[in-house]
């Protein structure tokens, strides 16, 4: 059975067993899918196209005996003659003693390594007999640990698949191997470990990549399916013309993306099923004009909404936009840790008797003793991940409301059908008309005190700054201006001409809930803080972001604090000191300095750092495929996700026999037994 112990395989003893648990193969079948991670390709060229100093290969007929000769301490070198296209080239190999014995005068011989074009020689690191026609030119190459070595790990492939390979089955309908044109499972396995060219590997490997993708994009469908099936019965019969109404008092025209997120949204709220979606869009391109008509809709339909962000003072912030924006349209409270005794009494009963229609606040509005009449949209902005719990605590309570996430992170498309998958996702990719683009400008810290001159005279017209860095304190590790220090560097250098204030991740919510107020009002002119900020408050008044060690930040971060300036009529800037050593750093930064589009750096991003980096490692979402690459295999990603779609949707799984095994696969990693709430 391929879920046996791999101890069962000839010729892996108990010793050799251990070293492979090490590396995570237990089983026979987690053996036969332990695929190479790259191949070497070994590809004879005429000598004429050898370039000096390439790893080259070369096949040859030997001209004399191998002279052997001793140096230092057990080193060897080996050398030899062999004839090649009429033209004789000497073969150097050292520490190979052993090949004295093999290399015979007569032989024919394959050998890769370093070509010498001016003394015609290769300096040998791979050798076989015999000519390349009767070899595999494409020599796998395994991540390995310890003891193991490639050599022994592809002979237990080998014998693995020799004695199991016909308990391979196939997990793919035979429709698709057809109109894909894909190989079978048990020939695909074969030719990833042993390819006998190019072209039989190209297509072994565009399986694999459509299997993995395929697999967890059923997974992340059937998910949903559940889901769905187990939110029905929100159903918000809103008044269109009221809502219409609402829109045209705006002061401003929606954009064509706010319009095209909205309709969705509202498709979303009169449907049967519940909401589940994720609104996103750059810092600025007005995901809170979307989301306060989503919440009018919801009053016109005799539901409550609830606005749940991060921080007490963005909760204000909200309140204050909100109420502007509905008049006496609507009675909107704000409901924060802050709010206490016989204030949070009244709020409490006024909720619970449906005279408020919108609360705003921190997530402690859905806990505890928060009763809603009839909650019909929730809207989760920034930094939450609307989990299992509070799901839980709004079911206990007997509600079952619509969710709209809102991020001013833009995720690539990629990510998002993958990592979001559970979730639909819309898009604001335009920005409203008439917003003054950020001035973006990379420098050396040797310039730092232009810089603070340049924050002098911008104060002194009245407008404030941040300035950021990496660490709170200093550290041994690494040689990175922290904020502490910087702080203090700040005051020395402008006295009592400016205020300045210090933010960091380890002061106190109230703390920073103060200094931000402090920021807000301008009694704080410039702000020292770490990334803290990134997320946040909206002060109209600052123009200039000054972000130290920029090259210690991926670029989706770099985004975001940029976007913390430029949120009123005035010029703004963004200044990157960063002196970065390689080549992606400084990629990097030509990149900030050129655009100014969220989704155009997120996708860049994704190239330079890859997924698990883009999300963090732990909350990412996105599996680690063992062959499928989301960026390069893009297009096989969105064509399993359709397919996904389809199966699920039409019920194949449980209806087709050809797709069982799918199905038995899918039941053997315990999605049907899942739900998300």
């Amino acid at each position: 059975m391929l879920s046996d112990a791999v101890i069962n395989i000839k010729g892996i003893g108990e010793k050799f067993a251990e070293d492979l648990s090490e590396m995570g193969i237990h089983t026979i079948e987690d053996l036969i899918f332990h695929f190479p991670y790259r191949y070497d390709v070994f590809e004879i060229k005429p000598l004429s196209e050898l370039i000096h100093e390439d790893k080259v290969t070369i096949e040859g007929r030997v001209l004399n005996a191998p002279s052997l000769s001793f140096y230092g301490k057990k080193k060897s070198r080996l050398m030899f003659n062999v004839e090649v296209e009429n033209v004789v080239v000497r073969a150097v190999m050292f520490n190979r003693a052993f090949a004295k014995k093999q290399i015979q005068m007569g032989d024919t011989v394959t050998m890769t390594g370093k070509w010498d074009a001016h003394r015609l020689q290769i300096t040998v690191s791979n050798y076989k007999k015999g000519s390349a026609e009767n070899q595999s030119n494409i020599q796998p190459i395994y991540s390995v640990k310890g003891d193991v070595t490639n050599y022994k790990l592809k002979k237990s492939i080998q014998a693995a698949i020799k004695d199991f390979g016909e308990q391979i089955t196939e997990l793919l309908p035979s429709n698709y191997l057809t109109s894909y044109k894909l190989p079978n499972r048990k020939n695909a396995i074969k030719t990833m470990h042993f390819p006998k060219d190019r072209q039989a590997l190209k297509h072994a490997r565009r399986r694999f990549t459509y299997e993995e993708f395929l697999l967890f994009q059923l997974k992340v469908q059937l998910l949903r399916k559940l889901n769905r099936e187990a939110s029905k019965g929100n159903t918000q019969h809103y008044d269109k013309k009221q809502v219409e109404d609402f829109i045209s008092d705006f002061p401003f025209k929606l954009t064509g993306a706010q319009e095209s997120s909205l309709s969705q949204i509202l498709q979303d709220m009169k449907s049967s099923y519940r909401m589940n979606r994720l609104l996103q869009g750059d810092v600025g391109s007005g995901k809170t004009a979307v989301a306060a008509i989503a919440l009018y809709a919801a009053i016109t339909a005799n539901k409550q909404g609830a606005l749940m962000v991060p921080t007490e003072i963005l909760a204000e912030q909200h309140f204050q936009s909100l109420t502007e924006l509905f008049g006496d349209r609507a009675n909107i409270v704000l409901l924060t840790g802050s709010v206490k005794g016989k204030k949070r009494k009244e709020i409490l009963s006024s909720i619970h008797n449906h005279d408020v229609h919108i609360v705003v606040g921190t997530h402690a509005l859905i806990q505890d003793d928060v009763f809603f009449d009839d909650l019909g949209l929730v809207i989760v902005d920034e930094q939450h991940r609307f989990g299992v719990e509070q799901r839980r605590t709004l079911r206990d309570k007997g509600l079952h409301p619509d969710v709209l996430f809102m991020t001013a992170t833009p995720i690539p498309r990629t990510l998002a059908i993958t990592a979001f998958g559970d979730m639909d996702v819309s898009v604001i990719d335009e920005m409203p008309a008439g917003r003054k683009e950020i001035e973006t400008y990379w420098t050396k810290a040797n310039t730092f005190d232009r810089i603070l001159q340049f924050i002098e005279k911008r104060v002194e017209a009245g407008e404030q700054a941040y300035v950021i860095c990496p660490l709170i304190e200093e550290s041994d590790k690494l040689d990175i201006q922290d904020a502490v220090d910087l702080y203090h560097q700040l005051q020395d250098y402008y006295q009592s001409t400016v205020q300045v204030g210090l933010m960091h991740g380890r002061l106190s919510s109230e703390e920073k809930d103060q200094v931000m107020q402090q920021f807000a009002g301008n009694q704080v002119q410039v702000l020292v803080s770490t990334t803290v900020v990134e997320v946040g408050v909206n002060v109209p008044n600052a123009t200039i972001m000054v972000i130290y060690d920029a090259e210690r930040f991926g670029l989706s971060q770099l985004h975001q604090l940029r976007g913390r300036v430029g949120r009123g009529d005035k010029q703004s800037y963004c200044i990157l000191i960063a002196d970065p050593k390689g080549e992606v750093g400084k990629e990097r930064m030509r990149i900030m300095t050129e655009t100014n589009n969220g989704f155009e750096l997120a996708e860049q991003d994704l190239k330079l750092r890859g997924p698990g980096d883009f999300f963090g490692k732990k909350q990412s979402g996105v599996p680690d495929f063992k062959v499928a690459d989301m960026i390069h295999d893009y297009r096989a990603l969105e064509t399993a996700r359709q397919d996904a779609q389809e199966i699920i949707s039409n019920n194949l799984l449980e209806e087709d026999p050809s797709y069982l095994p799918l199905r038995l696969y899918i039941e053997s990693d315990g999605v049907y037994s899942q739900k998300l709430d």
